[in-house]
């Protein structure tokens, strides 16, 4: 179900940058997150990490800014550097009050 999913994804994300008025900068940034969602998605955690580092590198709405680093806190998270998860996840609250996932990752690292 989850390669459907993916699939399925890939696909609207790809109709969405050719519809959707977007930078070039903007169309690049979402490029990067959307190829570290897949590297994540399958366990590939460096390719990911890097791809979300690239889509920082360029993304300037800190809306965006702030799933990407979420993204990057639950890598460190699955790989155990709890420490690491919760800057990642500390920084996308400062940028996104409203983003109630990283307030429970954070509960959860406190809590283990």
């Amino acid at each position: 179900m989850g390669n459907f999913i993916d699939k399925t994804f890939t696909v609207i994300a790809d109709i969405l940058l050719k519809v959707l008025p977007a930078s070039k900068q903007e169309k690049q940034a979402f490029s990067y997150y959307r190829a570290g969602m897949a590297a994540q998605s399958n366990g590939k955690y460096a390719e990911a990490l890097e791809n979300y580092y690239e889509a920082l590198q360029v993304e300037e709405d800190p809306y965006d800014r702030s799933y990407t680093l979420y993204n990057i806190g639950l890598i460190y998270g699955n790989i155990g550097n709890n420490s690491q998860a919760l800057e990642y996840y500390h920084q996308a609250l400062e940028l996104n009050s409203n983003l109630p996932q990283s307030l429970n990752n954070i509960a959860v690292i406190y809590h283990s």
